[in-house]
């Protein structure tokens, strides 16, 4: 690994993600509040800001991991790794944004195959260290072999491919996020966890996930989309399931913590543990959505022949998220956790951060959109349900527009069920009430 030594100002300019110190390149502009979509790739040591949503959220669900002690007992520590962290943001907020109480349990790994992110990182680092100070010493006993890595301020940084790096050390907890598929790193991922595990997966081919890339669907994915309303949803749940059929064929199952489509990206979150049990029961999850004439669907394990052509799948068919953990991902929670003070902004603009009373204000709101509607869907999206696309009910009631979302809700809740936003770029809400009581409630909204 080359020497990370040196002022970073004077490779790039500086942006605050969280309440952490972000080293932008030279020739990368400087991020808008907001973003959608993919960024445009500027070379080594890239960073989308796009992704800042979920790198907040993954904050959020290891503080909670470590918090409520749902993934490791209370005296033991939690082992991390970034298998592709390129400038290793997430991992630097890992260590800067959990709570100071929870650090010296959690080890962290860093990982990338490109050595000028990873100096980057490191000099990062070094220049921005975190809040509180972990020394950790190299953990020998857990490699069969030294790994090829240095230890800085808390992180251990290893310069190797990701399927070498998953494979290195039984982890706890492994953030999967390649530029593209995460299908060629799926097996080494889930054989590297520890008995019982945490692990979050990202893809980006979102084309062959939604069914636009009917052949990179296929071949990636062994699944078949159809693109319509549902074609979002239907790309978390084909990850998902890949994830728990590589799971099962390891003999480990799923339990699902999150799973979202977010802008240009898929992102599944999931408890993973070692059961044959468990790995032999996953096909009860796995099924196809079948579109009915109405314009709703149908959740089956095996479609008719005269079905298939409106049918998609294979793919997870069970609840998507847990309720205690989505729960709590509240507003409140992110602010308190990921908003900067007025500290962490000083010593920021001392360094040469540029930020100003506007800059606060949008960072709020980014930090506030990245956790939007889950915690309210939580319930819901945890058991049986129907998602539903707002600009979809006029023509399934036979009206000439639809309600106010939020006057729906209070009109279902009345009706003694339950209704709430989904998070995603379109208006999808999601119910356990009947489709003809929905109906009937739009319809006496519009009467």
């Amino acid at each position: 690994m080359a020497d990370a030594s040196g002022s970073t100002e004077r490779d790039g300019r500086l942006w605050m993600e969280g309440k952490t110190l972000v080293q932008l390149s030279a020739d990368q502009e400087r991020p808008t509040h907001m973003p959608r979509g993919p960024a445009k790739r500027t070379g080594p040591g890239f960073l989308n800001p796009a992704m800042a949503p979920a790198r907040t959220r993954s904050v959020l669900l290891l503080a909670d991991a470590l918090e409520h002690d749902w993934l490791v007992k209370p005296d033991h520590d939690l082992r991390a790794l970034d298998a592709l962290c390129a400038t290793g943001v997430r991992v630097r907020r890992w260590r800067n944004e959990v709570p100071a109480e929870h650090q010296q349990r959690l080890r962290i790994t860093a990982n990338d195959l490109d050595n000028v992110a990873l100096n980057r990182l490191i000099a990062a680092h070094e220049h921005h260290p975190p809040a509180t100070r972990v020394d950790h010493a190299l953990e020998d006993d857990r490699y069969e072999r030294l790994p090829s890595g240095t230890m800085h301020n808390g992180l251990f940084v290893m310069n190797n491919d990701a399927r070498i790096a998953l494979m290195e050390a039984a982890y706890q907890w492994v953030d999967l996020d390649p530029f593209g598929s995460p299908v060629n790193f799926l097996d080494a991922a889930v054989q590297g966890l520890s008995r019982v595990a945490f692990l979050e997966v990202t893809a980006t081919d979102t084309a062959a996930l939604t069914g636009s890339s009917a052949s990179s669907g296929q071949r990636r994915y062994g699944a078949k989309g159809i693109v319509d309303s549902y074609a979002h949803d239907d790309a978390v749940r084909v990850l998902l399931g890949l994830i728990a059929t590589t799971a099962a064929r390891h003999d480990r199952c799923v339990e699902p913590v999150l799973a979202l489509f977010d802008g240009h990206h898929v992102r599944v979150s999931v408890k993973i543990r070692r059961s044959r049990e468990g790995a032999s029961d996953v096909l009860q999850s796995m099924g196809w959505r079948v579109r009915n004439e109405d314009g709703t669907y149908r959740f089956v394990q095996h479609p008719a022949p005269d079905e298939v052509g409106k049918a998609s799948g294979p793919m997870w068919i069970g609840p998507l998220w847990d309720k205690d953990i989505a729960g709590r991902m509240t507003e409140e929670r992110v602010l308190s956790l990921c908003n900067p003070t007025e500290d962490d902004i000083s010593r920021g603009q001392a360094n040469g951060l540029i930020w100003n009373e506007d800059d606060s204000k949008y960072a709020a709101r980014e930090l506030v959109r990245s956790v939007r509607y889950i915690a309210q869907a939580a319930d819901l999206m945890s058991r049986e349900h129907t998602l539903y696309h707002m600009d979809d009910l006029p023509n399934m009631a036979g009206v000439g527009h639809g309600p106010k979302m939020e006057a729906l809700f209070e009109a279902v809740q009345q009706n003694g069920y339950h209704a709430a936003r989904v998070p995603d770029i379109d208006p999808f809400f999601v119910t356990d009430a009947p489709h003809d009581e929905l109906m009937a409630v739009v319809r006496a909204l519009l009467a």
